[in-house]
């Protein structure tokens, strides 16, 4: 591997796993004589997480600090760390020493064949909590997205530099990076990984996360979809419910006309109105969200507080 590689730690309150984890970093870059930087993304930490980081920085130079100025979540701290990487390879990974760096040389060797490599935790040591969420969470990205991986979701990847330059991160989306990737063409392969227990500080997933995750991994479906043609969803979902109340109202219209009256059929006549209001609302949203999608905001999600 002669090509420069980014190591992008997204860190919350992390303090006591930093020095740990730069120290076994370190030791395997130097070892396979990588050229490389570790960028941390201090999410907002309330620790000494930015300070230790500080302190490696001064001590080599490799070493790269971003903070958040407020916790955004992981997904903006991917993309603040891809915004900012210098690698013509990333690898993202988490820095509760649950990653192993002692894969990285295994996943080099896979980025050849493809552009994202995702590790497969075959056997995961984490709580039940965490476990069973994941699981679903694949199955359905497995159903919806139709990428044939077992951990999609899984922290430790590599990916070449396009990949991450042409995927937006945010919500919770980081989840979702190697099917955001292969709905955009990219090749994403897996490797299987040892995974380790979290020896220090507590885990940052909760029931939230979960709600939000399932939330996103529509919004996927819906990106890989409709996202240059929402029309085609919000306005197909319009016709249909337009063209049903009419055919309701046009058989009540002429039952008025043949006997001046409709009879008991006033809850049909209700149900038709509002179908058709329906209808026109869904086709007036589907070509606001084509006005929307024509235009890309710049501004970023994230608010950098400094940076080394």
């Amino acid at each position: 591997m002669n090509k420069k590689i980014s190591i992008l730690i997204p860190v919350y309150n992390e303090e006591r796993n930093i020095k740990p984890l730069y120290d076994r970093l370190e030791k395997v870059m130097n070892k396979e004589k990588y050229d490389y930087e570790i960028l941390f993304v201090d999410d907002g930490s309330r620790d000494n997480t930015e300070k230790e980081i500080e302190k490696l920085h001064k001590k080599n130079r490799k070493v790269r600090l971003i903070v958040f100025s407020k916790n955004y979540g992981k997904a903006d701290a991917m993309q603040a760390g891809f915004d900012s990487s210098n690698g013509d390879v990333i690898i993202t990974m988490d820095g509760d020493l649950q990653d192993l760096p002692e894969e990285i040389p295994s996943f080099l060797k896979e980025i050849g064949k493809s552009d994202l490599v995702v590790g497969w935790r075959y056997k995961r040591h984490d709580k039940f909590l965490k476990k069973v969420p994941s699981l679903i969470f694949n199955n359905l990205a497995r159903f919806l997205i139709g990428l044939k991986i077992h951990d999609a979701n899984c922290g430790f990847k590599v990916m070449k530099k396009e990949v991450a330059r042409n995927i937006e991160m945010y919500g919770e989306l980081h989840r979702y990076l190697p099917a955001l990737a292969h709905v955009k063409g990219y090749k994403v392969s897996e490797i299987k990984i040892k995974h380790a227990e979290r020896l220090h500080g507590k885990t940052k997933y909760g029931a939230n996360r979960m709600v939000r995750g399932f939330f996103d991994l529509l919004t996927v479906k819906f990106l890989s979809s409709f996202a240059k043609r929402p029309f085609h969803f919000f306005g197909g979902l319009g016709l249909f419910s337009f063209l049903i109340g009419f055919v309701i109202g046009s058989w009540l219209f002429i039952l008025w006309l043949l006997t001046g009256t409709i009879g008991g059929h006033t809850p049909a006549a209700i149900f038709s109105m509002l179908l058709l209001i329906l209808g026109i609302q869904l086709i007036s949203l589907g070509l606001l969200g084509e006005m929307i999608a024509s235009i890309k905001s710049k501004e970023k999600p994230y608010n950098i507080k400094r940076k080394l």
